[in-house]
């Protein structure tokens, strides 16, 4: 009989090991991560998975984020406790999870409607889901005109859209990978300078699948 996987060492394991030698060293971040069950945001038969370095299926064609990169994103935008955060791409609900234990309200848009379910029904069931929305509608259809203090893309984008920096507060940041395979970067968008010239921080190199409409024209081909 196989026993049964320390899910809270493993846990532990992820932060101290894989997360925070990624520069991820803020209190409350860490503290997040070492308390949220990422077990709990995948199907049983890889949740033995759920704190090692790699992306893992999550269903409609669709992948995880590797826990770094879950750190590295909580890190840059860094929700206070006030603050209003909206993510673009729910996935598993474990992110989004994350923000909901550091922000006053987090919205979060998934246009698989299979995933929205699931990711609202895993949230709720940890007892998570007071201060989450999550709704089902494509990012680049989504009307809507309240602004964020903290956007989180969950996906590449090969520049970054204005309508998705018109949704950023006037303090507001945003976490985006951009740019085409192989040179795509992590970067922090900073709106204090005004939508139309936002300071762009470059974090690190990484490589992401396109948020859905977001991906470059296809090249002319002669």
């Amino acid at each position: 009989m196989t026993p049964s996987l320390d899910y809270a060492k493993a846990r532990e394991t992820m932060v101290e090991q894989q997360v925070r030698p990624w520069d991820v060293l803020d209190t409350r971040v860490l503290d997040v991560l070492a308390s949220v069950p990422r077990e709990a945001f995948f199907a049983e038969a890889h949740r033995a998975l759920a704190y090692t370095d790699i992306e893992l299926p999550i269903g409609e064609g669709e992948r995880s984020w590797k826990p770094v990169l879950d750190g590295r994103a909580l890190q840059a935008l860094l929700p206070q406790a006030g603050d209003a955060v909206l993510e673009i791409g729910t996935g598993s609900g474990y992110l989004t999870a994350c923000f909901g234990r550091l922000a006053r309200e987090v919205t979060s848009l998934e246009r698989h409607a299979g995933l929205a379910d699931a990711a609202r029904a895993r949230i709720d069931a940890l007892g998570f889901g007071q201060n989450i929305a999550i709704e089902t509608a494509d990012a680049f259809a989504w009307n809507n005109e309240r602004r964020y203090d903290a956007i989180c893309i969950g996906g590449a984008v090969d520049a970054i859209p204005t309508r998705f920096l018109q949704w950023l507060n006037p303090n507001g940041r945003m976490f985006v990978v951009r740019g085409r395979s192989p040179a795509m970067e992590a970067v922090c968008v900073d709106a204090r300078n005004g939508v139309n010239d936002p300071r762009i921080q470059s974090l690190f190199e990484t490589e992401l699948p396109y948020l859905a409409g977001a991906a470059p024209a296809p090249a002319f081909q002669f």
